[in-house]
């Protein structure tokens, strides 16, 4: 096949480009830059897509001996990542920016334009795997090394962009044999370290990072009673689930620390309360999508069983779960609606829930609403 292999500059793509070469592809490496930030253009980044890793996965592609490019997709991204980012977080909700990065860019925008080049498939370094089934659809599963396991990311995959994927890590036992097989080969990149925080905000300050973007105000933060306990510079730089960074000034009755439970960007409100409150049994999600073609109980609206995930290196746990149709303007779309077997903590309205059966990713949706049936509604 004619393969695009999307070059991140780190070891994983480079070895899941040599393995398409040495399958008898037709392999030709590409690397996205994605960023014109000046604090991605620093050698030593924490994130992705630095000019070092363009250089680097240059010289990967040069001993490879196949063809390098550079594609420009930065303002794609800046729209289709970025802008949904901050948007998201002045919505009171916390995003999953690799996750709209594989959907948007990764696997819309270069698969679109690799199949218009006459690619048959684009080729990553993610840890995961496509399996066929005996009609010749493309299912989606788990990586052979959950501890690296990136099918949770990989989840907004549709049927369509699943026939032109190709992950050739797929059943790695471990990362280990991955930079071993990088230093056989002579790859310079056998020892990078793993690329980690968001891409486009190197530094890792993220609630520094948004409060340049999005306006910020001075609110209130109650108790799950509604009295009040503190406050805030801006309701959008906290997250669900958080503790550290609160500085309330009235200390819990019982002397434990306390979570963020809720936010809410109209009212400007943050809500705090015990750990135990974090507490989450049901999720509604929106903008849900199959991994491949959706099982039978979708389209019937028959509730199945299933495990979900809500982070990417989170644990899944088991579910059961129906899909309904709601009309807003006209428009009808699918809801998911997942009840937790076993509760989840700090999951937050803008996260990712992926469902699985087995090592078999179904789909994936992001969260609108998630509550504890047991807990009252907070004031």
């Amino acid at each position: 096949m004619r393969v695009l292999a999307a070059m991140s500059g780190g070891v994983d793509s480079a070895v899941a480009a040599a393995r398409a070469v040495d399958a008898g592809h037709d392999v030709v490496g590409v690397h996205l830059a994605l960023s014109r930030m000046p604090g991605t253009l620093r050698t030593g980044s924490r994130g992705c897509c630095t000019v070092e890793d363009s250089n680097d996965a240059w010289r990967a592609c040069d001993l490879l001996g196949i063809p390098y490019y550079v594609w420009d997709f930065s303002e794609r991204f800046k729209e289709d990542v970025v802008q949904d980012f901050i948007d998201e977080y002045a919505a009171g909700r916390t995003p999953n920016p690799c996750m709209r990065c594989n959907e948007r860019i990764k696997f819309a925008a270069l698969l679109e334009k690799a199949i218009a080049l006459g690619f048959d498939a684009v080729c990553t370094g993610h840890y995961a795997k496509v399996i066929t089934d005996a009609d010749g659809n493309p299912e989606l599963h788990r990586a052979a090394d959950w501890a690296k396991d990136q099918s949770y990311v990989l989840g907004v995959l549709t049927h369509e962009q699943l026939k032109h994927s190709m992950f050739p890590l797929a059943d790695t036992p471990s990362k280990a044999e991955v930079r071993a097989e990088a230093e056989a080969r002579g790859l310079s990149v056998a020892k990078k370290p793993d690329s980690h925080d968001i891409c486009f905000i190197p530094d890792g300050d993220t609630a520094g990072w948004l409060a340049e973007k999005i306006d910020m105000t001075d609110g209130e933060i109650v108790d799950e009673t509604g009295a009040k306990v503190g406050g805030h510079t801006g309701s959008n730089q906290f997250t669900v689930g958080q503790r550290r960074g609160l500085k309330l000034g009235t200390p819990a009755a019982d002397g434990k620390p306390r979570f963020v439970l809720e936010i809410r960007p109209k009212e400007n409100k943050v809500i705090v309360g015990p750990h135990a409150l974090l507490a989450i049994d049901e999720i509604k999600g929106i903008k849900v999508s199959w991994a491949g073609l959706p099982i039978a109980e979708v389209a019937t609206g028959v509730e199945f069983d299933c495990y979900a995930q809500v982070r990417a290196h989170g644990d899944p746990v088991p579910a059961r779960a129906f899909v309904t149709e709601v009309t807003d303007d006209g428009v009808t779309r699918q809801r998911l609606n997942v009840t937790l077997v076993e509760p989840l903590r700090g999951v937050a309205p803008g996260q990712t829930i992926v469902l699985y059966q087995g090592s078999r990713v179904l789909g994936q949706a992001t969260i609108d609403t998630a509550r504890s049936l047991a807990r009252p509604d907070l004031p």
